[in-house]
């Protein structure tokens, strides 16, 4: 059998092999092959593949006759750079080419939902880390660097972009009140399961194990030395990721994974491991992901004496009254409204770049030629 490192040289070569080479195995299903015949891709000769490691300017692809290499169309990149939709890992794309050659992807098959977040820099421009999730494991361990501010930022993050979080609380070996520490992440994130484990004493795999049936598809992320690439190597049941220390002094780690890539688990699920963050700052997809991840802040917000409260100094604020009597922490209410705000802001940048990108992709017809002057200015010349 071939190595991974043999996989990636054959490929290199150009070559595509025959291995793993069922994309049900990454995810196809009843329902995606309903879908992509709704996009008519079959009548346009086009055949499904899924992105399962990105490169950079190259795509790794899983198509019905095993991996290759892909890039997407020109045609494709320009519309990617008008619309930031760019192909990412999990995506289900239309390719064409010949067995054995690089293929050139066209098209992307809807997504059922992706994780994202709002790319560094000055550019208002969403940064998709993953697409077509169906769980995304928040990855958090129990040392120095534990944050449950953090922690809200991802579980928004998952709900935005229609991803079930599930929080994973890794290196438990190393904690001493780990029931303590659970009990505070289940206060900043209702509904969702928080799952405590250990890859080095090999506690808690079961836990997990029951969101990694066939067919799904599951999403690693946190910071960088949270145990990630460590807990795919448990999942994997062999070494297929890199692993470094983190330092003594504030527990933080260097980034281990360089780029995503997807795994096909033992248990049946694909998994899709990311590269740490050292940041992370939001992005909204409106799916009600504020609602969903500070669901009590909503419920109390809609007893307030004012239907426009800002829960900072009006009278008859609900939610204020709650921090009061202690049934609500005054840094959960703080990080909320930090976090609104924020959404709010990176709406409004965004809906002027929506309005920059309208305005430059007019027709060529309908634009002025750069040296044609008027009938007036024609008329005085």
């Amino acid at each position: 059998m071939f190595t991974r490192l043999e996989r990636s040289k054959q490929l290199i070569l150009g070559g595509i092999f025959i291995l793993d080479n069922h994309i049900e195995k990454y995810g196809w299903s009843a329902k995606w092959q309903e879908l992509w015949q709704e996009t008519g891709m079959e009548e346009q000769e086009k055949k499904p593949a899924r992105i399962i490691a990105d490169h950079g300017h190259l795509l790794r692809l899983i198509t019905e006759e095993g991996e290759c290499w892909g890039r997407i169309s020109g045609r494709m990149r320009h519309d990617s750079l008008e619309t930031s939709l760019a192909p990412a890992v999990g995506d289900w794309v239309a390719i064409t080419g010949q067995s054995g050659e690089e293929a050139i992807i066209h098209n992307l098959v809807p997504r059922r939902s992706r994780v994202s977040r709002q790319a560094a820099g000055p550019v208002t421009k969403e940064q998709l880390i993953a697409a077509n999730v169906d769980t995304l494991l928040i990855v958090a361990a129990l040392n120095h660097d534990f944050n449950l501010r953090r922690l809200e930022r991802y579980v928004l993050m998952a709900w935005n972009g229609g991803v079930r979080p599930v929080i994973v609380l890794s290196k438990s070996d190393l904690c001493n009140n780990v029931e303590e520490q659970i009990r505070s992440v289940e206060g900043i994130a209702p509904g969702v399961e928080v799952l405590a484990i250990s890859a080095v004493e090999g506690q808690g795999k079961s836990l997990l194990e029951r969101y990694l049936q066939p067919g799904l598809t599951v999403a690693l992320t946190g910071s960088s030395g949270s145990g990630k690439s460590t807990l795919v190597n448990w999942m994997m049941g062999e070494d297929v990721q890199l692993t470094q220390s983190v330092r003594e002094g504030d527990s933080r780690g260097r980034h281990t994974t360089t780029h995503r890539e997807m795994f096909v688990l033992p248990q049946g699920a694909v998994l899709i491991d990311t590269p740490g963050m050292r940041e992370l700052n939001l992005w909204d997809e409106g799916n009600d992901g504020l609602s969903h991840a500070f669901g009590e802040i909503e419920e109390l917000a809609a007893t307030c004496r004012f239907l426009d409260c800002s829960h900072t100094r009006e009278a008859g604020c609900a939610v204020k009254e709650a921090i009061q009597d202690g049934s609500l922490d005054e840094k959960r209410l703080n990080n909320y409204l930090k976090m609104q705000k924020e959404l709010q802001y990176q709406q409004r940048k965004e809906e002027v770049a929506s309005r920059r990108r309208t305005a430059s992709s007019k027709p060529a017809n309908s634009r002025k030629p750069k040296h044609s002057r008027s009938v007036k200015e024609w008329e005085e010349a």
